[in-house]
């Protein structure tokens, strides 16, 4: 998409755990994935892509059987400043997808009408 300027996931080649992945679960990586939304602000457009949510819970546990979304820099880290996200390994445009057993057409479809809807 668009709206995406980088991709976490364990599953892609690009991605440093990869070799670990084919290796351990034969390239089928964990339903939890990272990407960064690219917008005016990173912290804002992050937290425009979570509010535009309408199916995928907003909640910052993972590993449900519900599809959940977090935005670190204004939820579990809002009170950290830019150097202390980085610091942290979080950056301002970081979103967490756990994706859950919702039809995948579902998911796809509430995915891009949120990113559609970032600023």
């Amino acid at each position: 998409h668009e709206k995406i300027s980088w991709v976490n996931y364990a599953a892609l080649p690009d991605s440093p755990y990869y070799q670990t992945c084919q290796k351990i679960t034969g390239g089928k990586a964990s339903g939890i994935l990272s990407f960064g939304i690219k917008g005016s602000s990173g912290k804002e457009s992050g937290a425009q892509f979570i509010d535009a949510l309408q199916m995928i819970l907003r909640l910052v546990n993972i590993g449900d059987a519900k599809s959940l979304a977090c935005h670190p820099a204004s939820t579990t880290h809002r009170q950290l400043n830019d150097d202390e996200l980085a610091a942290a390994g979080v950056s301002a445009d970081l979103v967490r997808i756990s994706v859950g057993i919702e039809n995948i057409d579902d998911i796809i479809a509430d995915v891009s009408q949120a990113l559609n809807a970032v600023k």
